[in-house]
């Protein structure tokens, strides 16, 4: 089919339905459903059976509710085994009045037709749509076992709206806003955009295609075995291996800064392709530009001034130098996109590149993606979605008196108390699971901002200024200090991915903060004098052995391989510093 055809069939399928707003929801949905599978190129539901356990694809689907005061059937509008579930609502405009299906006068507001569930116009629209969410997790929860957990929710507002909701965890506990806040809703207007029409037909058809980890993970293993040909060579010319960590990872920010539009565009790899004709210029051109992103002055490589890095990852600004070949092997690293990087497992790839002993088993062996999620939201996100779930009905009840100031309130106060959670990981390695753990709570964030902005428009959202969860509240303690060097450099790529993914715009200056967040520490055991253990008679001496103390936190996650979690959760909960332990595994 022509693109002429296709934008034809497109207009038509919204010009159909735009009309509709005196629908109702149980006479359109199911209609609606199957002319969008015609737009998106998927085959239609399929009948029915009478053995609910074989219905894989099929609207009105039964499932049972498993409730303290008895079981009660429930039926899923469109539901596709390992795909979705799918709940179908019809807001509606009778008499100038915007009414919401199945709700009361109550939630009636002003509003023309046209802006029907946008922003500031119907916080009524927000009350339904999050009460759909709801019920299709309900539906999910319900699924027989060996359906699983599907990877989407859909929130389907017939004629108007589709939200898209996701988890790749398999847990079905943590289904957030996807791909962000920014898109996942996607309005009728928006299936003009062929890639708003193909990412729907893909979590159809190949959901798990469109997890970000399953991209993500190639690329980042490429750019390790890059990095893996530039540290062989440095070692080979008995460069200490500290220093040469500290190099590779200031030319991976640069690599990065450049990506998502901290620095010029493309400026960074222009500069490793002269530097590849003269290797000459390499230490001088390089160690000028991160002088330059250090202070925030004239980069005089690129011919204009650059924002202020700061932080620590440039306060040494030394290249060092490097051969024609190596430098091609930085270039070619540089021409990746450094947005579908995965820091969740960048971390471990880049000290296994940088690690003699570990190099040959690049990206053989490390703690999956899926494993730390789980454990995670498990540990941190369940309990912050319990007390969301709750500030949330309290800010309803506020909200429907009347009272939108006291419900904004409230919706800040839950924001400020997630903007001041501390996680600690006490073996943090690399950084993956407080890496993890920032990137889901930022993704409930997301959720906690758009509540604010419907209760208190943009102005609500002004009040918080830069306010917002950041790498500050995430503590680490690794006694390896490359490692720990490589966690702090995994937080901000990660918190800075997430940032332009969700704003489209550079955070304040200094780009990096000097939090200190991340400590080269030992967390079992400390002792007074040098860092090394005293030899006496032959023996290790350890001076006044004691338990070390921890940075105060609020959650403690992990993998250490070293102690069971009773001690640690004992000990910290006695001390009052530790509300959630995760239950740590060994993998």
């Amino acid at each position: 089919m022509g693109e002429a055809e296709t934008i034809k069939i497109v207009n038509a399928f919204i010009q159909r339905w735009q009309g509709q707003e005196g629908g109702q929801e149980r006479a359109n949905y199911a209609l609606f459903l199957t002319e969008l599978c015609d737009l998106i190129g998927v085959e239609h539901p399929e009948p029915a059976g009478a053995t609910h356990e074989r219905n894989d694809y099929v609207f009105e689907r039964v499932v049972t509710r498993h409730k303290d005061d008895g079981d009660t059937l429930g039926r899923i509008d469109l539901y596709k085994k390992d795909s979705f579930v799918l709940e179908a609502k019809q807001s509606r405009i009778k008499g100038g009045k915007k009414e919401i299906a199945g709700q009361d006068d109550l939630f009636a507001a002003e509003t023309p037709a046209d802006s029907r569930g946008r922003r500031g116009a119907d916080r009524a629209w927000d009350v339904l749509m999050l009460n759909a969410k709801r019920q299709a997790e309900d539906y999910a929860r319900a699924l027989p076992t060996s359906h699983g957990w599907p990877p989407f929710i859909l929130v389907c507002d017939v004629g108007h709206c589709i939200e898209v909701y996701a988890g790749f965890s398999g847990q079905g506990k943590n289904y957030t806003q996807f791909p962000d806040r920014q898109t996942f809703r996607v309005y009728l207007e928006d299936f003009r955009e062929s890639e708003v029409r193909e990412r729907l037909r893909k979590i159809w058809i190949e959901p798990q295609s469109l997890d970000p980890a399953q991209a993500s993970a190639k690329v980042t293993r490429d750019i390790a075995k890059r990095l893996a040909q530039v540290s062989l060579a440095l070692e080979k010319k008995k460069y200490p291996a500290q220093d040469v960590a500290m190099f590779l990872m200031r030319c991976l920010f640069t690599m990065f800064a450049e990506d998502v539009g901290l620095l010029p565009e493309k400026s960074f790899k222009e500069v490793l392709e002269e530097c590849e004709k003269n290797p000459e210029a390499f230490t001088h051109d390089v160690g000028q530009l991160w002088e330059a992103m250090d202070l925030g002055t004239w980069a005089h490589v690129l011919k204009t001034k650059v924002k202020k890095f700061n932080g620590e990852f440039f306060k040494s600004r030394v290249a060092l130098p490097l051969g024609r070949e190596e430098i091609g092997e930085l270039r070619q690293a540089a021409t990746y996109n450094w947005n579908e990087v995965d820091p969740s497992i960048f971390g471990t790839l880049l000290e296994q590149a940088l690690d003699p002993n570990e190099r040959d088993r690049l990206g053989a062996h490390y703690t999956p993606r899926a494993y730390v999620e789980r454990l995670v939201v498990a540990t941190i996100i369940e309990p912050l979605r319990e007390d969301w779930r709750n500030v949330q009905a309290a800010a309803e009840t506020l909200r429907a008196s009347g009272d939108l100031k006291g419900a904004a309130a409230e919706v800040q106060m839950f924001h400020e108390k997630l903007c001041e959670a501390r996680v600690l990981d006490p073996a943090c390695g690399t950084g993956n699971f407080l890496y993890v753990s920032l990137e889901l709570m930022k993704r409930l964030e997301g959720e906690v901002l758009e509540a604010l902005l419907d209760l208190g428009g943009q102005e609500a959202l002004r009040g918080l200024g830069s306010h917002s969860v950041d790498p500050h509240q995430f503590l680490g303690l690794e006694i390896n200090p490359r490692a720990a060097a490589i966690a702090e450099l995994v937080l901000w790529i990660g918190y800075l991915q997430w940032h332009f993914r969700t704003k489209g715009a550079p955070p304040e200056e200094p780009i990096l903060r000097a939090f200190k967040n991340i400590q080269v520490k030992n967390a079992v055991l400390t002792w007074d004098g040098e860092p090394v253990p005293k030899i006496v008679d032959g023996k290790e001496t350890y001076p006044n052995a004691r338990r070390p103390e921890w940075p105060a936190a609020e959650f403690i996650v992990g993998n250490p391989p070293f102690i069971g979690a009773s001690y640690f959760c004992a000990r910290d909960l006695a001390m009052g510093s530790l509300k959630h332990c995760g239950t740590f595994i060994l993998i």
